[in-house]
């Protein structure tokens, strides 16, 4: 039969690995060994249901519904847990290749349910099960709390002066309390910290009798003290800050600095824009990729989703580019016009976790064809920057120095003619912009791209295109075979999203933001926005997790990943997950009337 101890077997199946020893005990000793030949009905829809909980050892099954296929089941995953929380036969169960099962007969199936975690493996909805799928394994040694509340990093109560202290007086009590920063009375409150006393005062020729009223900062951003520390991250860089005051309620009960957060995590985002702030010059560029990768894995093997990391990414990208055009604009001289550097793709969106090829472009307020003045070496020199960096230059030449580079006038044209000419695949990469740096408005493109919302066969053919790439058809995943997790699930999600986005014309361009826009406009049910987001969340997490392993063991990273190297679990929540994406696109093909299904 099989060489395989059968208890051991399902003893490593989830969810009886994490069964109590005394519970499992006694339902090991219930195990049957059922083998069952190909082409045998299992049971059939409206007969009488399954009596056994299955566990597949080799072989596959088949579930159908009205003679469609529902879902192909394989080694490690279990069936007729429906027949045995209903009592109906509600599908058809067919065996497709010759099946060996360790079977679980009712009673004792019925009696592990008292088990929370055993009962609610197979109650919750399949969101939750797709959200709570990523049980993720460490990927570095050291893993930051990126859950704790924030307010427990703060050292110390906050130390306030008045408004009329003078800056020699809130140097001395910096000094004294050893701390960088006070708090300063008033209403709103403000705040002076040790680079104010610097860039402020003895920068400007101030006095020491200088009152801090004239060089606080105020109002204040703040933080709730309960908010967990990758929300402290997130705040403090999006505020360009290195002094966060904590709030319970209206009251201020600490200041969190960035040296906090540096302390808290070697390997925390804090820690790697300390390194873009100290940026000398070129040569200290390379090794930027690389502590970003090894960031993304600290904060994954911490707890943190793929998505909320990537938003970290963006950030910090977002902090070395605004570095890389500084050093542009100091070589060159002050820029002719007013510009706006634009991030597109992954980065457009906020969501590339790890350092990927550059999707960028730069609209000037110049008059048109005056791009190769001032403004090819001015792109050509951040291009390099960000290659030096470790962004590998876009296959496709979507960079500044490349096609992406003209007047404002230029690029209103180019989302026009997107829209009107309705050509999708180039609203693919415009309509994810996302400005990063420069002082030019793009509200005229916000503005282009609202007139999507309105252009019916415009949003039809975007939905063509994306409903064009599909998950793989038969979802069967053996272990033999490899998916692209990024062309067969995630970009699927991608561009519907997308779609669904500029139709109810949100401004976000996050994929979830734009899942949960269209929710609120009406467009997606509750239950299908659930599904989605939690199956986007899965797949880009297995997709991180997979290239991150690739990068330790010095392979390049690449969204394919082999099944075998997959476990029981993760198989088969990533078949829930595309097939989830694969409704999803059915449902969308009717909504936009593509007539591609």
């Amino acid at each position: 039969m099989d060489a395989v101890d059968p208890v051991a077997y399902v003893r490593a199946t989830p969810p009886f690995a994490a069964l109590p020893e005394a519970l499992f005990e006694v339902a090991a000793r219930a195990l049957e060994i059922g083998f069952y030949p190909a082409g045998t009905w299992l049971v059939r829809a409206g007969g009488a249901p399954l009596e056994h909980l299955y566990v597949i050892r080799k072989g596959t099954v088949r579930l159908e519904r009205g003679g469609q296929t529902v879902q192909v089941l394989e080694d490690g995953e279990t069936f007729g847990y429906t027949s045995l929380l209903t009592r109906q036969a509600t599908l058809d169960v067919v065996v497709e290749e010759d099946l060996l099962a360790y079977l679980l007969p009712d009673a004792e199936f019925q009696r592990l349910r008292a088990d929370a975690a055993f009962g609610g493996h197979f109650a919750v909805r399949l969101a939750d099960r797709l959200g709570k799928a990523l049980a993720h394994a460490p990927v570095v040694a050291f893993q930051p709390d990126v859950s704790q509340e924030a307010g427990r990093l703060a050292r110390r109560q906050p130390v306030w002066v008045d408004a009329d202290a003078t800056v020699a007086q809130a140097a001395r009590l910096m000094r004294e309390e050893r701390i960088s920063s006070v708090l300063v009375r008033g209403e709103p409150p403000g705040i002076v910290t040790d680079r104010d006393l610097t860039g402020r005062v003895l920068a400007e020729g101030l006095g020491p009798a200088t009152p801090v009223s004239r060089i606080l900062t105020a109002p204040l951003k703040t933080l709730p003290a309960e908010a967990p520390t990758y929300e402290a991250w997130a705040a403090i860089l999006d505020a360009g800050v290195h002094h966060l005051p904590l709030v319970r309620g209206a009251r201020i009960v600490g200041v969190l600095t960035a040296t906090d957060l540096l302390k808290s995590s070697a390997h925390g985002p804090v820690a790697v824009l300390r390194r873009v702030e100290r940026l000398a010059g070129r040569e200290s560029l390379p090794g930027y990729a690389a502590k970003v990768a090894e960031m993304s894995a600290a904060l994954l093997g911490g707890g943190l989703d793929a998505p909320a990391i990537g938003a970290l990414v963006a950030r910090l990208g977002d902090a070395l580019v605004a570095r890389l055009l500084a050093w542009a604009e100091a070589e060159l001289g002050p820029p002719p016009a007013p510009y706006a550097w634009l991030a597109f793709g992954s980065e457009g969106r906020a969501e590339q976790a790890l350092v990927t090829d550059q999707d960028n472009g730069l609209v000037h307020g110049g008059e048109e064809g005056t791009d190769d003045g001032y403004w090819r070496p001015f792109a050509e020199r951040v291009n390099a920057d960000l290659e030096a960096a470790g962004y590998p230059p876009c296959p496709h030449g979507h960079m500044a120095r490349s096609q992406e580079r003209g007047s404002l006038r230029e690029w209103k044209r180019r989302f026009d003619a997107c829209i009107d000419e309705r050509r999708p695949l180039p609203a693919m990469l415009l309509f994810d912009f996302r400005k990063v740096a420069g002082a030019l408005s793009v509200e005229p493109l916000e503005a282009a791209m609202g007139r999507a919302a309105r252009n019916a066969p415009f949003l039809r053919f975007l939905a063509r295109a994306a409903v064009e790439q599909k998950p793989p058809a038969s979802l069967r995943l053996r272990a033999d075979e490899k998916v692209d997790l990024k062309a067969g699930g995630i970009l699927p999600v991608v561009h519907l999203a997308r779609c669904y986005g500029v139709e109810v014309g949100t401004p976000a361009r996050a994929t979830l933001d734009r899942l949960k826009a269209a929710r609120e406009a009406g467009l997606l049910s509750a239950e299908t926005h659930d599904a989605v987001a939690q199956a986007y969340r899965l797949l880009l997490g297995l997709s991180l997790r997979h290239q991150l392993r690739r990068i330790s063991e010095g392979a390049a990273p690449s969204p394919v990943v082999g099944v075998a190297d997959l476990g029981a679990l993760e198989r088969t929540r990533l078949k829930e997950a595309l097939r989830v994406v694969r409704r999803w696109q059915e449902k969308a093909a009717y909504h936009y009337r593509t007539d591609f299904f």
